[in-house]
């Protein structure tokens, strides 16, 4: 599951968030204790502590007194906005930028995404 590419605690939270993005934890939803992450992925529970630091600072994660932590109510909503918001910033606006200096028309953007077939369509200019 863990690779060299970031922080082992990051890799945590990133794959919990994508669980709640997904759908796979809701709202309400219990997760794994520090000490059962750290068990099951047999790292150090500091380090699954860190993970669910940082998702409980973020809102995505509570804490219920000697019961455990659980998915937020809008756990799923708030990622989803913020992915949306990476993904005009982070996809849309360099796409938009590349096809404007090669010549390629909203239209016919909009067209190759919308074609049926998937096969790149004629501008409709």
């Amino acid at each position: 599951m863990f690779d060299d590419r970031s922080p082992i605690y990051q890799q945590i939270a990133d794959k919990i968030k994508k669980d709640i993005l997904y759908g796979d934890l809701s709202a309400g939803d219990q997760v794994m204790s520090t000490n059962q992450y750290a068990s099951f992925y047999r790292i150090n529970p500091a380090t699954a502590a860190k993970a669910f630091q940082q998702l409980t600072d973020e809102g995505y994660l509570y804490k219920r007194r000697g019961i455990g932590m659980f998915v937020s109510d809008d756990a799923q909503a708030q990622l989803r906005q913020q992915r949306r918001e990476h993904f005009f910033a982070d996809v849309v606006a360099p796409m938009v930028a590349e096809a404007k200096a090669i010549g390629i028309t909203l239209d016919e953007i909009i067209h190759h995404l919308t074609n049926k077939d998937g096969t790149p369509g004629e501008s409709r200019d």
